[in-house]
């Protein structure tokens, strides 16, 4: 069953994000993660959200958390910490209609 991780901040630093991408693809390749969704300007409806949004698909939970504590992206991920503010990271599983 596919997870998604979802990340939501506010860049403060946008050179030190830009390095925190480049260094964290290869990561994320390694996991078969699939950036679906990368929007610094997405628009906000309701409720108060951060500016940038991110969904990365992974074909299962073991992946997505493989990536998240990888040590080649727990040592970049200071990266994302210090050009970015507001962070929420969480993952979820795909909606699956019971009894479909």
């Amino acid at each position: 069953m596919s997870v998604y991780m979802i990340a939501s901040y506010d860049v403060i630093n946008p050179e030190k994000y830009e390095q925190y991408i480049y260094a964290s693809d290869p990561v994320l390749e390694k996991y078969n993660g699939e950036i679906l969704v990368a929007d610094d300007e997405a628009k906000n409806l309701e409720g108060k959200s951060s500016r940038t949004n991110v969904v990365i698909k992974f074909n299962s939970e073991s992946d997505a958390m493989g990536f998240y504590n990888d040590p080649e992206y727990t040592s970049i991920k200071h990266l994302r910490l210090e050009s970015t503010e507001n962070n929420i990271v969480t993952v979820s599983k795909e909606f699956t209609l019971v009894g479909a």
